[in-house]
Parts: C-alpha cells; structure tokens; sequence
C-alpha cells in the first residue's frame, strides 16, 4: 500500500490563445506547480482536461508530453466516441510508457451491458499489460457503468486495476465500493466518507487549481475537510468549472492561457472578478497567488 493515499490531479490541458492548438510549454510548469504542492500524478486528457474535444493527434501529443514532465504516476484518459478510437489511444499510452489507462464510457449512445463490456475490453487489450480503470461518470457519460460490466471486465481483463469513480451522491459510490476493487473518488465532499469504506485515493478536477487543498483532505479526511471542499467546489462551479480552473492557475502564477477548446469558452472579465471575490472570502483562503 501508498504510505499516503495518492492524489492523482485531474489536469487542466494548456492551449494556445483562441484554444484551436496545445501549448506544450505550458504543460511543464503546470506540472510543477501540482507535483510541488502535493500531487502524486497526473490524470490527463480526462474531463478537466477537455480530452474528448480533442483530436486523437492532440490527445496522443498531450500525453507523449504529460509522459515527460510528470515525474509521479501518468494516467492517460483514452475514453473517445468510437471503440477504434478509444483502441488507437490506448495502445498508443502504452507505447509512451505512460503508467495506467483509464477509459469512461462512449458518451451519446447509450450502450447496453454487452456493448459496453466489449468496449472496455477492448481497450484493456489495448493498452496491456498496463493497469487499465474504468471511469465512471454518468453525468458525463450520459449512463452508469452497471456493476455487472465491471465484472465481467474483472473476469475477462488481467489488467483491471481499478475504478475512477465520479458519481454522487455517496449512494451511487457505495456499490463500487464492495466490488473489491481498488477506487479512486472523483467528486471531492465524498472523499472522507469514501476513505473510511477503503478508498485508494483521489483523481480530482478541484486539484488541478487547488492541489494542496485536497492533499490536505486525503491526509486527514475529516468532517472539517468535507466542507471545506464542498464548499470550495461549490465556489468553483459557480461558472464553468474548467475555465473557473484555468483562470485560478494563472492567478496563481502558472503561464496557461485562459482559452478553452470551442464550444467551450473562458470565463468573462467580470465572471473571473465574481470567483475572485467568492475565493477571496473563503476562511481560510485556498491559495497562495503565484
């Protein structure tokens, strides 16, 4: 077992100004910022991350530079619209060393047990003999990974390491939870809850802004950190919660462009001055700037 639960932050991806191109120079010091502030690895290319708005060409380059700069553990979201897609990333993950693939369900069409165990098979054949994570997350997804997939692709995958678990509330966390699988939490007010049932960890979309924040949650995941970050989440999702990430990062110091790929947008002048206000009023304040 980890001496501490890992944090495995949920990154942002850096684009250029206008959000049509990565801005790979920007990975770097981002990374930096995390890993010195408590973060284990990086889970890139997943929702913060704006993956599946991305080309398949800009996913694997995100990931080939993600493999450089992080220092910890890589996980490479690999979840697309199309198994072929989906098959294409993760044997490319594995190709650049990466250290664990995780793939959600294709989003739009629901996909019933059979589709879908097939699916994450094939991915986990994919990217063998890395770890491989299913990643549940029906309010992105559009549907719930059934248990019954999960064990199917237990039974027939060598390489299941694990869950990437994002639902709420806590009642639809519980049942991945005594599958006997390692988990990591993805909705941050349920980590100490989910800790105290056996929880590996944390991937987090509120680390990639507010890493030390959620390091300190996983290390004493008490009630005093459950509203802490509810309340900070909360905070966050005032406006859209990705572009709430890229504006608080470069409060903080880090060269990221505030761009967002399209449809998706940055926050506005007075959008990004409301969440300072909001952050600022918080006791005790999340973050140093810069």
């Amino acid at each position: 077992m980890p001496e501490r639960p890992p944090l495995i932050v949920a990154a942002a991806t850096p684009l250029a100004p206008g959000g049509d191109a990565l801005d790979e120079a920007a990975i770097w010091p981002m990374v930096r910022f995390l890993e010195d502030r408590g973060a284990d690895g990086v889970f890139a290319c997943g929702t913060t991350g704006e993956g599946v708005l991305l080309s398949a060409d800009e996913r694997k380059r995100a990931a080939v530079v993600f493999r450089a700069a992080v220092r910890g553990r890589l996980i490479v979201h690999c979840g697309a619209q199309t198994t072929a897609e989906t098959v294409l990333l993760g044997a490319h993950a594995r190709e650049i060393a990466a250290d664990a693939v995780a793939v959600i369900p294709p989003p739009y069409f629901p996909l019933d047990a059979d589709a879908l165990t097939a699916h994450l098979l094939a991915a986990a054949e994919a990217c063998a003999p890395l770890p491989f994570y299913i990643y549940a997350f029906a309010a992105r997804s559009g549907y719930p990974v059934p248990l019954e997939v999960v064990a199917r692709v237990r039974d027939a995958a060598s390489n299941l390491a694990g869950l990437k678990v994002s639902e709420s509330p806590f009642l639809k966390v519980e049942p991945f939870l005594e599958l006997g699988l390692p988990v990591f939490i993805g909705s941050e007010p349920l980590i100490p809850a989910a800790m105290a049932r056996g929880a590996l960890g944390a991937v987090s979309g509120l680390a990639a802004a507010f890493p030390e924040v959620v390091r300190a949650a996983l290390d004493a995941p008490d009630t005093a950190a459950e509203a802490r970050l509810r309340t900070l989440r909360s905070a966050m999702e005032t406006h859209p919660f990705i572009a709430s990430v890229k504006h608080v990062l470069r409060r903080r110091g880090v060269p990221i462009n505030p761009d967002l790929r399209a449809p998706m947008r940055g926050l506005t002048e007075a959008e990004g001055a409301a969440l300072d206000s909001v952050l600022g009023e918080l006791d005790p304040a999340p973050f140093d700037e810069g």
